[in-house]
């Protein structure tokens, strides 16, 4: 890759790169197989279909993928659907990896690293949907800027979804709640799909849990459904 954590031309990031040291098993798999699931910003193709060596209908991503189950999940049961994936932790990237090869994925690629970068080479209206779950809630006043989901990157995942697109966020943070409801509901870009209180309580019916959404470690999860107008 050719973006390096010291390059000062990188926007800031304020989240976590590593926790514990990757054991053997876990360093030899991304030395293996890391490198057939990365893509590079600097050298997309114009068609980012192309990144993938099988036929793909629609385009995904998902910002902050964690440990990879969602991702996984969603690319097995879409074998048609070209999956993007955004993770700097690379303990949680280790995970992914692994689970991804041992499910024969071939619609999956990654970026094990901050998802601005991806977002801004991306080309205009490539996604049909994309999923911001459990980003980092960020609680103290002082760093609700870092938030993901706010007027800094909102703008970016504006300018990706094609009309009628869908934005799904999910947090179980009550503040970071309010916070992605008054920005995303500011925004002229994306309309709120909810009718009626089932409509954030209730997980979509494709979900699939990650293994922090289940420890429910702030409370309640709220599912929240924006379209792109």
């Amino acid at each position: 890759m050719s973006h390096e954590w010291s390059d000062a031309s990188r926007p800031k990031f304020f989240g976590r790169r590593r926790g514990r040291s990757l054991n053997p098993t876990q360093q030899r798999i991304l030395d293996d197989k890391l490198p057939g699931l990365s893509v590079d910003p600097d050298a997309l193709p114009a068609d980012p279909s192309d990144l993938f060596d099988v036929e793909i209908r629609d385009l995904w991503l998902e910002v902050g993928f964690g440990s990879g189950e969602h991702l996984v999940g969603q690319a097995g049961n879409h074998a048609d659907i070209g999956f993007l994936g955004c993770e700097p932790f690379i303990n949680g990237v280790a995970k992914m990896v692994r689970d991804a090869d041992a499910a024969g994925l071939r619609n999956v690629k990654i970026l094990a690293d901050d998802a601005r970068l991806l977002l801004d080479a991306l080309p205009d209206a490539c996604l049909g949907r994309a999923y911001v779950l459990f980003p980092d809630p960020w609680p103290k006043k002082r760093h609700r800027p870092r938030r993901f989901v706010g007027p800094d990157n909102l703008p970016r995942l504006a300018r990706l979804l094609r009309p009628g697109a869908e934005l799904r966020c999910a947090t179980d943070h009550p503040d970071y709640l309010d916070w992605m409801l008054y920005h995303v509901g500011r925004s002229a870009a994306f309309e709120w799909l909810a009718e009626g209180p089932k409509d954030w309580r209730d997980r979509w019916d494709d979900h699939i849990p990650t293994r922090y959404e289940t420890k429910a470690l702030a409370g309640r999860p709220s599912y929240l459904r924006f379209r792109r107008v």
